[in-house]
């Protein structure tokens, strides 16, 4: 079953994410609005030529698992690795008193300000479709949305935790990390298995996952590419 995470974009936009991918039978990426990602059938050998004619030039995608050669067409922005974790934790408590809510996929508001959070504070790759892709919780100070963690990729058991961040002018009272726990607590109560992903130089980030109940999974190549003449 954890093969399953070792190819987790693939699995998820050809199986139970499938509605919201564009693509062909050895490549796909999640429609224009989501994340830009790319998943790919053999995803150390991915099959560009297949994913090309659903990408707009210019546009730049996060890929996962592949450090071979650039292909024509193609341009390479920014590579790195990151840490996939899954959880290991005991089941977290619930915490009915702390005043989340869920974020509205269909409120322009809500997505608007998502998106804004996530551009100010780079959680990873986001859209403003993103927050369709499962729950989204957020913390508002009135109106203004200052933290949020929600749900990306989904190859069942395996949902991903994913969009967590803070704005820069609320850290440190932890609502991000209670967020999550009532994200990784649904799940779990879902008969899911929560996961994310970390890059490996945000050490403080990986450090606080490992307190709170995740393990790395693996180390694994990331890169973000753009679509060129």
């Amino acid at each position: 079953m954890t093969q399953l995470l070792d190819n987790i974009f693939w699995h998820s936009l050809s199986g139970a994410q499938v509605h919201f991918a564009e693509g062909e039978a050895s490549a796909r990426r999640y429609a224009k609005g989501f994340s830009p990602i790319l998943g790919f059938a053999d995803a150390q050998h991915p099959d560009f030529q297949a994913i090309t004619p659903y990408c707009e030039l210019g546009e730049q995608f996060y890929c996962a698992g592949w450090s071979g050669t650039i292909p024509s067409g193609w341009q390479l922005v920014a590579e790195s690795t990151m840490y996939r974790m899954v959880w290991d934790g005991e089941i977290p408590p619930d915490e009915p008193e702390f005043q989340a809510r869920r974020l509205d996929p269909f409120n322009q508001q809500d997505a608007e300000q998502a998106m804004a959070l996530a551009q100010l504070t780079n959680p990873g790759p986001f859209g403003l479709r993103t927050i369709e892709l499962g729950e989204y919780l957020a913390y508002f100070d009135n109106t203004k949305l200052v933290a949020m963690a929600g749900e990306r990729s989904f190859a069942p058991p395996y949902r991903e935790v994913s969009g967590v961040c803070t704005h820069p002018n609320y850290q440190g009272q932890g609502w991000a990390k209670r967020l999550m726990h009532k994200i990784i607590r649904r799940q779990l109560l879902a008969n899911e298995i929560p996961f994310l992903h970390v890059m490996r130089s945000n050490d403080a980030a990986h450090a606080l996952y490992l307190r709170m109940g995740f393990h790395d999974y693996c180390e694994t190549a990331v890169r973000v590419i753009r679509r060129c003449e």
